[in-house]
């Protein structure tokens, strides 16, 4: 039986090279951000805060663990320009979306779902803050209300692979894992729930591997493939 579909989002949802996005993005933040801010010294400090988050041990949320980083590198001051960030994710973010070209297979996806009563959620590593995540969400195709959650860095304590991201997950929404699957790109970062004991699909158009794992453990293949393993599990 099925009832939960949960689904990564970039690379998954939305289609995206992710170093080109990474490099788009950091271009955007510095040129916004030029005035306050050294550039090279805030990539540096922006990929610290982000390993900070991917450390967090479920004591706060990833959004207190990142700005508690931003602290130790800058000084307390640096709080007061979180308003400056949120603002970038409104306006100058938005112009990097031509990097991430919508999959129209995406959307009919996602309706066909929800007329079959699952339940979708989105699992993204929630290492932005919502105003980011929503944007990419909207940039697939897809309307954030029809998903019952959608992790960020203010709702999450923990990041992919910590196997503590899918367990928050699990206890929060009281998912039954036996009925749950975990769809995503990343080898090491999706297929992980499996151990939490989800049913999980690697979609492989834009797969990420960085392992260089034998993907034949896992079932696998394109958003059409995914369609006949979700027919699979739920004939089950």
């Amino acid at each position: 039986m099925l009832n939960t579909i949960l689904f990564d989002l970039d690379g998954t949802l939305l289609p995206m090279d992710l170093d080109e996005f990474i490099q788009y993005y950091f271009k955007a933040i510095t040129k916004t951000m030029a005035s306050s801010f050294d550039s090279k010294r805030l990539i540096h400090s922006i990929w610290n805060g982000t390993q900070a988050m991917l450390e967090n041990n479920g004591q706060k949320t990833n959004e207190d663990v990142f700005w508690d980083r931003m602290q130790q590198e800058y000084g307390q001051e640096i709080i007061h320009t979180k308003s400056d960030f949120e603002r970038f994710y409104q306006n100058e973010f938005q112009s990097i979306q031509h990097v991430c070209p919508k999959n129209e297979q995406v959307a009919a996806l996602i309706e066909q779902l929800k007329k079959e009563n699952l339940t979708l959620l989105i699992a993204t590593n929630p290492i932005f803050p919502a105003i980011a995540t929503f944007s990419r969400v909207r940039w697939a195709g897809l309307d954030p209300a029809d998903f019952k959650t959608i992790t960020t860095y203010e709702n999450r304590h923990a990041c992919k692979p910590n196997l503590l991201y899918y367990e928050e997950l699990i206890k929060i929404y009281d998912l039954d894992p036996e009925t749950c699957l975990m769809v995503g790109n990343n080898v090491e970062e999706d297929m992980i729930a499996r151990q939490c004991g989800m049913h999980v699909f690697l979609l492989t158009d834009h797969l990420l591997n960085p392992r260089n794992e034998n993907i034949d453990q896992y079932p696998h293949g394109d958003i059409d493939a995914l369609l006949e393993y979700i027919k699979k599990l739920q004939s089950r």
